[in-house]
């Protein structure tokens, strides 16, 4: 059976010119000349054997036949455009992040079934790593940093890095009442001063270097466990107040001057780094509009 479609570039040209009511602009739509446009409207004419535009000096209308094969042709075009976007949007693979351990897994893992509601489809893969993230080597999508500055150009800041001392209930309660001296104090290599820096800004004497371990994560656990007290930030063990496993030793929260920052490479992010951001900034936004309204 002979295919009876006309070609599609007469078409589009056609519907463009229905669309815009112009054989000049839908010229500069498609990047080509008006001749050009007129040219493939006369040769779809003759493939259908119907006029479709009536033509004057400076303008074409559509006729009868043209109103109605445009409106068909219109509807055809829109659906092709939604499954052209539906395929371009589709996730070609997981996202990759690299983050923090102790902020990938206090922080950034237990929000993703809420990333996955609204992308679904979209995976992450999270990788941890305190290593600067060179994009020309390293098979990652996106990294977390933390610094006092911006650690790469266009780099985004999340959260500021607050910190204070939290532990397990018993332990909590007797250094509310006595002080942390005697008290073990736990921090991590991976952010050594920061016992020091909330002392000074808290007014406290500290007794003693603090147990540093491996990442902030093992030392809250070994808090938890209650081998001593932990310098954390507080959005990194809310959930653990909350449940009343660790509470805070001291009022004071000290903000170390150093943030989090989001690190994409430079470009046009694609589709999926985009949802990731865009998520990222409204769990941000959510969890501070919350604390604000806790804090009044």
């Amino acid at each position: 059976m002979r295919d009876t479609l006309p070609p599609l570039a007469s078409l589009h040209a056609f519907v463009l010119v229905a669309e815009t009511g112009s054989l000049t602009t839908a010229a500069e739509r498609l990047s080509v000349t008006q001749p050009a446009i007129s040219k493939r409207i006369r040769a779809l004419e003759a493939h259908l054997g119907t006029l479709l535009l009536h033509r004057g000096a400076n303008s074409a209308q559509l006729t009868a036949a043209g109103k109605e094969y445009a409106a068909v042709l219109g509807q055809a075009f829109d659906a092709i455009r939604g499954a052209t976007s539906a395929i371009s949007a589709r996730p070609s693979g997981p996202l990759r992040v690299r983050a923090y351990t102790t902020w990938a897994l206090r922080w950034l893992i237990p929000r993703l079934p809420r990333f996955r509601a609204r992308h679904p489809g979209q995976e992450v893969e999270v990788t941890t790593s305190i290593a600067p993230v060179n994009f020309a080597r390293d098979p990652v999508d996106a990294a977390i940093r933390s610094a006092e500055y911006a650690p790469a150009p266009g780099a985004e800041r999340l959260q500021r890095v607050d910190v204070a001392p939290y532990a397990a209930p018993g332990l909590a309660r007797l250094a509310r009442r006595q002080g942390l001296q005697g008290v073990t104090l736990l921090g991590s290599r991976v952010r050594p001063g920061d016992w020091e820096v909330w002392a000074a800004a808290a007014g406290q004497l500290l007794q003693g270097p603090p147990l540093l371990f491996e990442s902030t994560s093992l030392a809250v656990q070994a808090a938890l466990e209650g081998l001593g007290a932990v310098i954390v930030s507080p959005m990194l063990v809310a959930e653990d107040v909350r449940r009343r496993r660790l509470l805070r030793v001291a009022a004071e929260v000290v903000n170390t001057v150093d943030s989090y920052w989001l690190v994409i490479p430079p470009g046009r992010p694609t589709p999926a780094l985009q949802a990731f951001r865009a998520w990222l900034l409204d769990e941000i936004a959510s969890e501070a509009t919350a604390a604000a309204r806790t804090s009044v």
